[in-house]
C-alpha cells in the first residue's frame, strides 16, 4: 500500500483552515494513489493552544468528523488524524482514522499525559487496537505513547505491521523524531510513520521532522521543517524479512530475567 504523512502548517488558527489545507493537498494525493494519510497530532485544533482546547474538543462523531468523512469519500482516501475528544464531562487527545466509505476504522485515545500543559487538560485512554486496512495491520500510539519501547513492542507482539504516530514535536527534540523513532521500528521490524507539524503556533516551534522508517531502520521517506507531503510504499515482505533476521518478538520470550 502507499502511505503518506502530511506535515501541515502548525499556525493554521481554525478547524475550517485546517480542512481546507488538507482538502487542497488531497487531490493530487489522489493522482498519486496513496492509500492513507497520517495526519499530526490534535490536527483539527491544533495543539499549543491550552485553554482552548476545551471549547475546540467535540464529540467523536462531532463537526470534525464529519468534514474529514466527506473528504476522505470524495478523495478515496483512508484519513487518520488526531483531534480534541469531549466524551462525557472528559477531555481526551485522540485520533481516528475514516475509509474511503466513510467508515471509522479506528479510534485511538493517547495513553500516556506528557508534563506539561496537556496535564491540566487531558485524561489518559485506555488499551491498543488494531485494524487492517489494504491488506496490512495498524496500530496508533499518539506522540509520548511512542516514546516508551513497551508501547511499540506490545502493537507489534499483537501483530501491528505498521504504527501510526501522529506527534506535536517541539523543535528542542530532534533526537526522538531522527534517532529514537526509526530505532522503535528496527527493534520491532515493523514500518512507524511519524507525523508532525511545520512552523510556529502561539509561540511553540515545531521541529516538523516527520517519517516513514522502514523495517530496518532506515528511512523511506523523511520531512524538512517546512509544510510538506511525503510518501512511501509499505511492502509486507520488508517485514517478514526484517522479522525473520532479528527475531526480537519471539526470542525476547526466551529472557530469563529472574
Amino acid at each position: 500500500m502507499r502511505l503518506a504523512v502530511a506535515q501541515p502548517p502548525a499556525g493554521l488558527d481554525t478547524v475550517s483552515d485546517r480542512v481546507a489545507w488538507l482538502r487542497d493537498a488531497l487531490p493530487d494525493l489522489t493522482a498519486k494513489g496513496v492509500d492513507l494519510v497520517l495526519l499530526p497530532e490534535l490536527f483539527l485544533c491544533g495543539y499549543n493552544i491550552g485553554a482552548a482546547l476545551a471549547q475546540m474538543a467535540q464529540p467523536a462523531d462531532g463537526p470534525g468528523f464529519d468534514a474529514m468523512r466527506k473528504l476522505a469519500q470524495a478523495s478515496g482516501i483512508a484519513l487518520h488524524y488526531g483531534f480534541a475528544e469531549a466524551d462525557g464531562g472528559m477531555l481526551y487527545n485522540s485520533a481516528l482514522c475514516i475509509d474511503p466509505d466513510g467508515d471509522v476504522l479506528t479510534h485511538q485515545r493517547k495513553l500516556a499525559i506528557p508534563p506539561g500543559f496537556e496535564k491540566d487538560h487531558f485524561s489518559p485512554g485506555a488499551g491498543c487496537a488494531l485494524f487492517t486496512y489494504c491488506g496490512m495491520r495498524f496500530a496508533t500510539l499518539i506522540c509520548y505513547d511512542a516514546e516508551f519501547p513497551e508501547t511499540a513492542r506490545h502493537v507489534a507482539s499483537l501483530g501491528a505491521e505498521v504504527v501510526l504516530v501522529p506527534t506535536a514535536l517541539c523543535a528542542q527534540w530532534g533526537w526522538v523524531a531522527h534517532t529514537m523513532i526509526p530505532c522503535r521500528a528496527y527493534e520491532n521490524g515493523v514500518y512507524l510513520a511519524y507525523a508532525n507539524s511545520a512552523g510556529s503556533q502561539n509561540g511553540m516551534d515545531f521541529l516538523g521532522a516527520s517519517v516513514i522508517a522502514a523495517p530496518d531502520g532506515t528511512e523511506a521517506a523523511r520531512a524538512g521543517s517546512e509544510p510538506e507531503l511525503i510518501l512511501a510504499d509499505l511492502d509486507p515482505e520488508k517485514i517478514r524479512q526484517a522479522q525473520a533476521r532479528l527475531p526480537y518478538l519471539k526470542d525476547r520470550l526466551s529472557l530469563k530475567l529472574s
